[in-house]
């Protein structure tokens, strides 16, 4: 087996991405790891305006939920921070987000400013996750 095709920065070709598209990939994923890591700052801080907002979403701020949803939610984004398991860091962040979708549906929330913001913040995570590593575009080609 070819040692390159197991390098995360490597198509299954063996080609590697150009440096303005890895660097976009980066500068799309560095986005959205600091504000879901600050998001989950605020939720292990319990920040008077976080306790608010998660009550308006039916979460009780003064139970341990939060802590564990900041937990989730920061190690997720840990983890597709890092090269090597950003895959699996991106999976979890979906599964997150839909949680996010959901929950906004749940109570009513208008469609394009809050129901759709947790797909906004999906695209953004696996756009930029497509663009910086070659074997994700080649598992998600794009076809014209």
């Amino acid at each position: 087996m070819n040692t390159a095709a197991l390098d995360y920065r490597t198509g299954t070709d063996g080609a590697r991405p150009s440096v303005g598209g890895v660097r976009a990939g980066w500068a799309l994923s560095g986005i959205v790891i600091l504000f879901l890591a600050l998001d989950g700052a605020m939720k292990l801080t319990q920040l008077p305006i976080v306790a608010e907002t998660s009550a308006q979403l039916g979460w009780p701020s003064d139970s341990p939920t939060l802590y564990l949803l900041a937990g989730l939610l920061l190690g997720s984004t840990l983890l597709y921070a890092i090269p090597r398991t950003a895959i699996l860091g991106a999976i979890l962040l979906t599964a997150y987000l839909g949680g996010a979708v959901s929950t906004h549906v749940r109570i009513g929330n208008p469609l394009f400013s809050h129901i759709l913001f947790g797909v906004y913040l999906g695209i953004f995570v696996w756009g930029g996750l497509w663009l910086r590593d070659a074997k994700v575009r080649a598992l998600l080609p794009l076809r014209g």
